[in-house]
């Protein structure tokens, strides 16, 4: 079977959720004997390859404005996956779907996978908001299977859409952790193992990190004598003024910035950390926090439903929004010995979710 994937702003090591998911998820479908190719947006693409851990990958030409890019490239990617002679057309995300339509009236089958209600993002005006809610709309109405990431997203078009029939529930994933060493890249940092806060997401104004920076400066100002650090892994794709804030007050404040990293230098980092802090207004299931889990982390999130989902003990959440409290909640964690907890992460095995999509496309094998 041929699957095209396109929502995605490509991959390997290209940053965001929906990226580490495609990345993680289609090496694992392609070795089951799936012809998959995943188009790539052009400008997030630094390389010349065109197939990756037996992924095809076509690039093409996107707008380089964010309003712009997904839908523009999607159009483009379907006209593409048609070109090919695509069985399936797996589409990622809700502003995507906008053109699920489209795809069906090419004449093939289409897969959405929800990522989550991109509409409650902040970054977004009232015209994109409107457009994102229209993109779920049409994945929701018009695609033959509908994946969602999680319950909250299954009860959302459940109760907007009435869309029950083909709708499957299939986690976000992660990935074998890889415990490492990186003495040279923490003498670069400035850190020492153990002995940081870890923050690691894109920097856009719903991640709410100047929310984690508040929070750590406040408990600082109450331990002046600690030399403890805090750590904020990841970057923007659009510079604006919430990521060149977020960066000024970072750097004015003694926060450690890396920038965007994967790889063993992240690995390290996720190794040795003190406790790793996600305090977002919005999320669909945060792959992010499932790494953190995977290396045994101590977490602390906001209590947003996405974040509950995952099942975490009372004293790891926050009120989102309360830097009062994840002030307090960050001391408490800090002031004990490093702890390593032994998370249940059984459903979230990408080999056991490649298999669940499987599943699905084998349905349209002809």
């Amino acid at each position: 079977m041929k699957i095209v994937v396109t929502g995605t702003r490509g991959i390997p090591n290209i940053m965001g959720g929906v990226e580490t998911h495609c990345e993680e998820l289609f090496p694992r479908v392609a070795q089951h004997g799936f012809d998959v190719t995943v188009i790539r947006r052009s400008n997030y693409v630094k390389d010349a390859l065109a197939e990756w851990k037996g992924v095809k990958l076509m690039t093409i030409a996107s707008p380089k404005k964010k309003s712009l890019e997904a839908i523009i490239h999607t159009f483009r990617a379907i006209n593409a996956a048609k070109r090919l002679g695509a069985d399936v057309v797996h589409v990622h995300a809700i502003g995507p779907a906008l053109l699920v339509p489209y795809a069906k009236l090419l004449g093939m089958r289409v897969v959405f996978t929800h990522h989550g209600p991109d509409y409650d993002r902040d970054k977004w005006g009232f015209v994109a908001k409107t457009a994102l809610k229209m993109g779920e709309r049409m994945g929701c109405m018009f695609a033959d299977d509908v994946i969602v990431i999680s319950n909250v997203i299954k009860d959302l078009i459940a109760k907007k859409y009435s869309r029950t029939k083909n709708v499957h529930l299939i986690y976000n994933g992660v990935s074998e952790p890889e415990i490492c060493d990186y003495p040279d890249y923490f003498k670069e940092l400035g850190i020492e193992k153990g002995n940081y806060v870890l923050g690691m997401c894109r920097f856009v104004p719903e991640k709410n990190l100047h929310h984690l920076v508040k929070a750590f400066v406040k408990w600082k100002k109450a331990h002046e004598d600690s030399d403890l650090k805090l750590v904020l892994a990841g970057d923007t794709d659009f510079e604006d003024s919430y990521s060149l804030g977020l960066k000024e007050m970072a750097r004015k404040n003694g926060v450690v910035l890396t920038g965007f990293i994967k790889g063993k230098k992240l690995h390290s980092l996720l190794t040795h950390c003190k406790c790793y802090c996600l305090p977002s207004s919005h999320e669909g299931l945060p792959i992010a926090l499932l790494e953190a889990m995977s290396y045994g982390v101590k977490v602390v999130v906001s209590d947003i439903p996405a974040n509950l989902e995952v099942g975490l003990p009372k004293e790891d959440y926050f009120p989102c929004g309360d830097v009062d409290e994840l002030s307090r909640k960050l001391g408490k964690i800090i002031e004990q010995p490093l702890q390593h907890i032994d998370y249940d992460m059984n459903k979230y095995d990408w080999s056991k979710i490649a298999q669940q999509v499987i599943d699905i496309y084998k349905k349209y094998e002809k």
